[in-house]
């Protein structure tokens, strides 16, 4: 939806498919436990509708105008900062009609093929064919491993209703988001749960980031800590097997210790891949588990040429990943910016002038530093998006808006540039991070942190203006009255 918006604002002619028979599609059935694990803050100083509302609005669509933003605030019932899915729903459903969004619902993809430079897809509805076509068909198929016994086991959205599980013990394979999920939607019901996978447990907090287990279902933890009926082990499963008492569990620690649990349920929280049907098989590469398409920074396959990805798939254009930490494209606050690079991207391959305004030399700092403390892009796609504003002698400074920051670091077409983006080590708190491209190489500033994210102060100026001294004026870092 995000991109088929874009697309239609820059003018770019495009046909929107989707096996929904409405808008809203993932959200008519998933999360299991009904309530989204990112946030939209109701209150947060700033007006719903206001680009600087959409940093604390992790869930909505991103619009072009006010009446097309922060639409998801106006859905929620205020008993939670995190919308249920009903909710969730209701915003799309809502941004779709707001919006004029044309879609042709019910129409089921069902193959691919070449023919000249043109792709054929076959539908439930007939063929349609174009140069290019984009994929947005998320990554939402529960995988299961191949062990022993893993039949018995039922997976990710295969769930019995909740009491069914009261005072049962319950097995969870996989110790990422969607068990501590389910862990967490049990914990009023399961007598125990055990929760069990090779690697250790990461949690946000922990790692000032989007990776591991996120707060919204991290009482589980707490349980198991506090001995309170919850059992969490690093180790490999071996085997199920059926019992006279239940499902026989075979474990092994990682320090080679064979254990044994005997457990009513046993459930699969193990990952999820993407459908790509057959594009493996017209030539997308894929890797990993999840069989990500392998994509260019502009999301486009890095062996099919004119076979783009949208939404959660565009985790397969993996950035930076600067000090560890991956970009949120699998997530709506991160790859809505992504959609909107990619549409304008599109629309220059079409031949469609897109506009870069000309900004004044005293206006570059300002613009760099306001990005930094209220731009939802930067925030939401750390080390991964970056405004970035060119210094062409025959043009002038030019604002090229928001790319990809590897894109930016890559291509040749940025020496006389600067761009900033928002990083975070793992560690500490987040700070921008200023590049600047002059003469073929690269200077990376990395720009003070602050207590309460005010990336506008004095030295914040200063800081910058000293970084961009090869391409502007020092002057010109001065506080305008």
């Amino acid at each position: 939806m995000q991109l088929a918006y874009s697309l239609a604002r820059l003018g770019v002619k495009h046909a929107a498919l989707s096996a929904d028979d409405a808008p809203g599609g993932m959200f008519r059935k998933w999360p299991v436990f009904q309530r989204m694990l990112s946030w939209t803050k109701l209150y947060p100083g700033h007006e719903p509708g206001s680009r600087e509302f959409e940093r604390h609005d992790w869930n909505s669509l991103a619009g072009d105008e006010p009446a097309h933003r922060g639409l998801m605030a106006g859905m929620m019932d205020r008993t939670s900062h995190f919308p249920s899915r009903p909710e969730m729903q209701r915003g799309l459903e809502l941004f779709a009609a707001r919006t004029g969004l044309t879609f042709r619902y019910g129409c089921r993809w069902e193959s691919t093929r070449r023919d000249g430079d043109d792709f054929v897809l076959t539908t439930s509805d007939g063929e349609y064919r174009a140069p290019k076509v984009v994929f947005a068909v998320g990554v939402a198929e529960p995988w299961k491993p191949s062990l022993p016994g893993l039949e018995f086991a039922a997976q990710y959205g295969e769930l019995k209703p909740v009491e069914s599980y009261a005072n049962r013990c319950v097995f969870i394979i996989g110790k990422q988001n969607s068990g501590f999920e389910i862990a967490s939607g049990l914990l009023a019901w399961a007598r125990q749960i055990i929760l069990a996978s090779p690697s250790g447990t990461k949690l946000s907090v922990n790692t000032h980031s989007l990776v591991g287990v996120r707060a919204r279902y991290v009482q589980p933890v707490e349980d198991s800590v506090l001995a309170g009926g919850v059992v969490i082990l690093d180790a490999s499963i071996e085997q199920v097997q059926r019992a006279a008492e239940g499902l026989d569990v075979h474990v092994r620690t990682k320090d080679n210790h064979p254990l044994q649990f005997m457990v009513d349920d046993v459930i699969a929280a193990t990952g999820f891949t993407s459908p790509l049907r057959d594009l493996p098989d017209l030539g997308v590469t894929t890797f990993g588990q999840s069989r990500l398409p392998a994509q260019t920074h502009f999301w486009e396959s890095i062996s099919l040429p004119g076979v783009y990805f949208a939404g959660t798939i565009n985790q397969g254009a993996k950035g930076m990943v600067k000090h560890g930490i991956p970009s949120n494209s699998g997530a709506v606050q991160g790859y809505r910016y992504n959609a909107r690079v990619l549409a304008r991207h599109l629309a220059e391959k079409q031949g469609i002038a897109v506009e870069t305004p000309v900004i004044a030399a005293d206006e570059v700092i300002p613009t760099l530093l306001r990005d930094a403390r209220y731009g939802p892009e930067l925030w939401h796609q750390r080390s991964y998006l970056a405004r970035v504003i060119t210094f062409n002698p025959g043009r002038g400074i030019l604002d090229r808006g928001i790319l990809p920051l590897a894109h930016f670091l890559d291509s040749d077409m940025f020496d006389g540039a600067a761009a900033i983006a928002l990083e975070s080590n793992g560690q500490e708190d987040l700070y921008p991070v200023v590049y600047v491209r002059h003469h073929g190489k690269v200077h990376e500033t990395r720009l003070p942190d602050d207590p309460f994210l005010n990336f506008e102060t004095a030295q914040h100026r200063a800081d910058l203006a000293h970084a961009l001294e090869p391409l502007l004026s020092p002057s010109l870092s001065q506080a305008r009255p």
